[in-house]
C-alpha cells in the first residue's frame, strides 16, 4: 500500500514543469490501473504494511477517488487554456488525492481523523481559488464551520476509544461494544454532517453551486461517502446503542429525503438540483448503514460507488453547458437538442442512471437498501415509494427542461462538444453501468 502513496509523491514535481497538464492526468490513470490489480481478500484485510491496509470497502473507495481524480484534470482543461494557475491547480488536486487515499487506507483511527479533516483544505482551496461568483468566500466558510463545529466531538471520542482498548487500531474495534450515549453521539454527528443528513445538509448546496467543476465532482464524488466509510468503520463498536437511537437518524434522514425531492422542483440552477438530489441519495444510504444488516451495508456501500460515477458525470455535463452558455439558470439551458443532439444523448443515460434504472450500480444499490429499510420497519415502504417516484420525476423534469423547448435567442456563439467532453462522460457512465457485471465480487462483501 505503502508504494501507491510513494507514486503519488513523486507525481508532485510534474504538477511545477510547463505543459505537463496532461501528464499528470495520464500518471493518475497508471495508478489507477496499478491499483486495480491489487490482490484483495474480500473477507479481510490484506496488503498491510506498517500503517495501511486495503479490504474490499476502502479498496472500491480508493479506485473511486483515483477515478474521479484523474476525470477532474480532464474536466478542467479551460484553466490549462487560459493558464489560468493550473500547476496549483495539479497540485491541489495530488494533495486531495493523497489525504483520501490515507483516508481510505489508514489502519489507525486517529490518523484516520487527521486525514478525514485534512481532505478538506485542499477542497476550500479549490472553491476560494478557481470558483466562479464572490458568494464562493461565504459558502466555503459553511462548508468549513458546518464540518469543524462537529469534529471536535469526534476528535475527544477517539481518544475516550483509545483511553478504553489502549490501541488506535481500527482493526481490534470489533472486539468492544462501547454503550455511552454521548460518545455515540458525538463520534456519529461528524460523519451524518459530512453525509449530509438533513439538518445538517446546507453547506452542500451551497458550495457545490460556487464551487469549479472539479470541486463539484470532489465533492459529489468523494467527499460524501467519507462520511459513509466513516459510519461503516465506527458501528462495528457501537452496536448495541445504535439498536436503541437508530430510529431517530433514520427518521430524520427518510422524511428529510422525500421533503428534499419535493425541494428539486423548486430549483431553477441545474447544479443545484443536482446538488440536493445527492442528499436524497445519501439519505436512504444513512439509513442502509443504521439498520446495520447485511443487505444494509452492502446497499449503501454500492450506492456509494455508484452515485459517485453518476453525480460526477452530471456535474460535467452542466459545466460542459455553462462553457456554452456561461449560465447554469434552467430558463437559458433549454432547447439544447437543437445544438448537441449527442449531448442528448449523454444527459439521457447519466440521468437514467441517477433515477436507479437497470443496468446501473445505482438500482443495485437501491434494491439492497429498499430490502434493508423494509425488513427494518415497513412504515418505511411508504417513504422509500415516494423517493423512488419523485428521483425518477426531477431527473426527467431536468432532462425534459434542458433538452427541450425553445431555445434562448441570445445565445451569441456555440460550438458542439468535443472528444475530450466525450470520453469523459463515456469514463464516468461506463464502469457506473458495466460494473453490475462484477456484481458478484460486491454481494459478497461484508
Amino acid at each position: 500500500m505503502l508504494k501507491f502513496l510513494i507514486m503519488l509523491i513523486f507525481m508532485i514535481p510534474l504538477c511545477f514543469k510547463k505543459n505537463f497538464f496532461w501528464m499528470v492526468q495520464m500518471s493518475i490513470f497508471f495508478l489507477f490501473y496499478f491499483f486495480m490489480n491489487l490482490n484483495v481478500n474480500l473477507m479481510l484485510y490484506s496488503n498491510l504494511s506498517y500503517y495501511f491496509s486495503c479490504d474490499m470497502i476502502s479498496f472500491g473507495l480508493i479506485l473511486l477517488s483515483i477515478w474521479i481524480c484523474g476525470l477532474m484534470v480532464m474536466a478542467s482543461e479551460k484553466l490549462f487554456k487560459l493558464n489560468y494557475y493550473y500547476n496549483f491547480f495539479l497540485l491541489n488536486i495530488l494533495m486531495l488525492l493523497i489525504m483520501l487515499y490515507m483516508t481510505f487506507s489508514v489502519m489507525n483511527f486517529f490518523l484516520f481523523y487527521l486525514f478525514f479533516e485534512g481532505s478538506l483544505l485542499p477542497t476550500l482551496l479549490l472553491i476560494i481559488g478557481w470558483g466562479y461568483q464572490p458568494e464562493r468566500i461565504q459558502a466555503s466558510m459553511y462548508l468549513l464551520f458546518y464540518t469543524l463545529f462537529v469534529s471536535l466531538p469526534l476528535f475527544l471520542g477517539i481518544f475516550y476509544v483509545f483511553f478504553e482498548m489502549n490501541s488506535f487500531l481500527i482493526y481490534f474495534l470489533k472486539f468492544y461494544n462501547l454503550n455511552f450515549y454521548l460518545l455515540y453521539i458525538s463520534m456519529v454527528m461528524a460523519f451524518l454532517v459530512k453525509m449530509p443528513m438533513y439538518f445538517t445538509h446546507l453547506w452542500l448546496p451551497k458550495a457545490h453551486v460556487e464551487a469549479p467543476v472539479s470541486g463539484s465532482m470532489i465533492l459529489a464524488g468523494i467527499m460524501l461517502k467519507l462520511g459513509g466509510y466513516g459510519l461503516l468503520r465506527v458501528m462495528i463498536f457501537l452496536q448495541k446503542i445504535n439498536f436503541k437511537l437508530n430510529y431517530i437518524w433514520m427518521s430524520i434522514s427518510l422524511i428529510g429525503g422525500v421533503y428534499i425531492s419535493l425541494k428539486c422542483f423548486c430549483q431553477n440552477d441545474i447544479k443545484s438540483l443536482i446538488a440536493y438530489s445527492s442528499v436524497v441519495h445519501m439519505s436512504i444510504v444513512i439509513g442502509g448503514i443504521m439498520t446495520m444488516n447485511y443487505w444494509g451495508g452492502l446497499g449503501s456501500y454500492i450506492l456509494m460507488i455508484g452515485h459517485g460515477l453518476c453525480s460526477s458525470g452530471m456535474f460535467c455535463l452542466v459545466n460542459i453547458n455553462y462553457e456554452r452558455l456561461s449560465s447554469r439558470s434552467m430558463y437559458i439551458n433549454k432547447g439544447l437538442m437543437n445544438f448537441m443532439p449527442s449531448l442528448g444523448l449523454w444527459w439521457f443515460l447519466i440521468l437514467s442512471s441517477n433515477m436507479a434504472s437497470p443496468p446501473s450500480l445505482n438500482l443495485m444499490g437501491e434494491i439492497s437498501l429498499i430490502n434493508s429499510l423494509m425488513s427494518w420497519s415497513y412504515f418505511s415502504m411508504i417513504i422509500l415509494m415516494l423517493i423512488s417516484f419523485f428521483s425518477a420525476g426531477y431527473s426527467l423534469y431536468l432532462f425534459s427542461f434542458t433538452q427541450h423547448g425553445k431555445f434562448y435567442q441570445g445565445m451569441y456563439s456555440f460550438y458542439t462538444g468535443v472528444i475530450r467532453e466525450y470520453l469523459m462522460l463515456f469514463l464516468h457512465w461506463f464502469p457506473l453501468n458495466f460494473l453490475m457485471l462484477k456484481m458478484d465480487y460486491l454481494m459478497i462483501l461484508l
